[in-house]
């Protein structure tokens, strides 16, 4: 089993040929990513561990999901230049067809004789009608599942994990480290993002008895009696190129002390669950920073009593160095080696995780340098809008969107505000609105959940206009509310959208 896991993450089948994979560029004319370029920017050699077909899969995917989003101004600059043109409004939408796939609203463009083009509002019409198109194409096509969720919970098991919860800074620059960074298959793993990676301990604690009590109760995903272990894990990050300034803004972009809160945050769940239920709780730890200029990662290795020290860890990038020019078999016996170096007694299971971790890495590092260069040329923010609320599974992009997760504002206030504080840089300061995507997905079996869904999107957006009353009263804050029944795997429901003062039905 952890063979044949092995193989499918490396692209090939359980027999050592090539996985078939869906060729770039092969889907209708309609997808997002059908007629993006994957051939690398340079020629240099490839890791002999990485998985150079799925490279070339997930960056057609990226680039074609942020070449569509990327689109929107260029597009909008040439609407605006006839609007005073005879025909305009016919005019309009051909262009917007032809380059943006979808028409603009109507009633916005035949308003434009009256007084000036509103691009403001056409602006966040079209980032949320292409947030709308990429997650019907996501949830569709499943562009990201390459890997078997029961083969990966398989191989947790055996280094006896049963979950896998991640808490990543809410920054945008982060939120691929499931399916791109450490290349995890994402439906397998529990990913909440908060500022700073400064998790809600209460929510963990709710979803450590919720794993707990499906493992009592179904059997799911292994029995309560199986000797196996919830793993909490922090992902911090840093920036190698500017660290002063492009490290995370909640802790002053110091990666010591970014490292050392995460750390903390995560003792604190691990004493709040020992606590409130039992000594013997079975909850492990694990660290993890993330160069989000490289994409690589360091981990920071525990003892054999699974205790984390901010100085004991071992770097992706300083590994992929070394063994550039190695053989494969000889690259994967040097990360066992070096996890063992600086951690001679960590447990079996630890060990073997972490080393998967760092295997997968490479691939990424590898993708940056094939597609990028030496590292990202975004090395700050340059996320397309804000996600505020409950879902976002589709969301496995680097610096697409900015998280704040919540059940209501005054929770998430702090994240909320570092995340305007980012579009204000990014959208306000040149005239543009910022676009806050309001999301709650439900579980539809659950009677009155979809109604639950409606009401909290509405509260979200009402409090979202009150506390940031001067952005929206001035056409530069909007949102678009969603909400999603996770149990059906369906496409996300459209419930309103600022921009065409829609009324959200069914909140009552």
């Amino acid at each position: 089993m952890l063979g044949s896991y092995r193989n499918r993450l490396r692209g090939t089948d359980s027999h050592g040929g090539a996985a078939p994979l869906r060729r770039p560029g092969a889907a209708s004319a309609s997808s997002l990513h059908a007629a993006v370029s994957v051939a690398p920017r340079n020629g240099q050699a490839m890791h002999p561990l990485c998985r150079e077909q799925e490279n070339a899969r997930l960056y057609a995917y990226e680039r074609g999901v942020k070449a569509a989003f990327d689109a929107i101004v260029p597009t909008l600059k040439r609407v605006s230049a006839l609007q005073h043109e005879e025909d305009f409004e016919g005019r309009a939408q051909i262009i917007a067809r032809e380059a943006l796939g979808f028409e603009l609203p109507a009633e916005i463009l035949a308003d434009a004789w009256v007084d000036q083009l509103d691009m403001r509002r056409l602006f966040a019409w079209c980032v949320f009608e292409t947030y709308r198109r990429y997650c019907d194409q996501f949830f569709t096509d499943d562009p990201l599942g390459v890997a078997d969720d029961a083969e990966f919970q398989a191989f947790l098991q055996a280094c006896g994990f049963h979950t896998l919860d991640v808490s990543p800074c809410a920054d945008g620059r982060l939120a691929h480290v499931i399916r791109y960074v450490l290349r995890l298959p994402h439906r397998g793993v529990r990913r909440k993002s908060y500022a700073g990676a400064m998790f809600d301990i209460e929510d963990s604690i709710q979803k450590w008895v919720e794993t707990e009590l499906l493992r009592f109760r179904e059997g799911k995903p292994n029995t309560a009696d199986e000797p196996t272990r919830y793993l909490k894990t922090v992902v911090y990050h840093f920036s190698s190129v500017d660290p002063h300034h492009e490290g995370c803004a909640a802790h002053g972009s110091d990666t010591r002390r970014a490292a050392e809160a995460g750390l903390e945050k995560l003792l604190d769940f691990q004493r709040a669950v020992q606590n409130s239920f039992c000594c013997g709780a079975s909850i492990d730890l694990l660290l993890i920073g993330l160069d989000t200029d490289t994409d690589a990662i360091r981990v920071h290795i525990p003892d054999g009593q699974g205790v984390l020290d901010l100085d004991r860890y071992v770097d992706a990038l300083d590994l992929y160095r070394d063994t550039q020019r190695s053989t494969a078999s000889d690259a994967l016996r040097m990360i066992g080696e070096r996890v063992r170096q600086v951690s001679p007694d960590v447990a079996a299971g630890t060990a073997q995780l972490i080393e998967r971790l760092l295997e997968n890495n490479l691939s990424q590092i590898d993708y940056v340098c094939s597609y990028h260069g030496e590292h990202y040329a975004d090395v700050g923010h340059a996320e397309r809008f804000i996600g505020a609320g409950i879902g976002f599974e589709e969301v496995q992009l680097r610096n697409l969107t900015y998280f704040a997760y919540m059940d209501t504002v005054e929770e998430a206030a702090a994240d909320l505000d570092v995340g305007i504080k980012i579009f204000s840089g990014l959208n306000v300061a040149h005239g543009l609105p910022i676009p806050v995507v309001v999301r709650y997905d439900y579980h539809g079996q659950v009677p009155g959940a979809r109604e639950r869904a409606i009401a909290h999107c509405n509260r979200v957006a009402d409090a979202l206009q009150r506390r940031y009353a001067e952005l929206f009263n001035d056409g530069l804050l909007h949102t678009l509310l969603v909400a999603r029944d996770c149990n059906a795997g369906g496409l996300i429901e459209v419930l309103g959208c600022s921009v065409r003062h829609q009324q959200v039905q069914g909140a009552h």
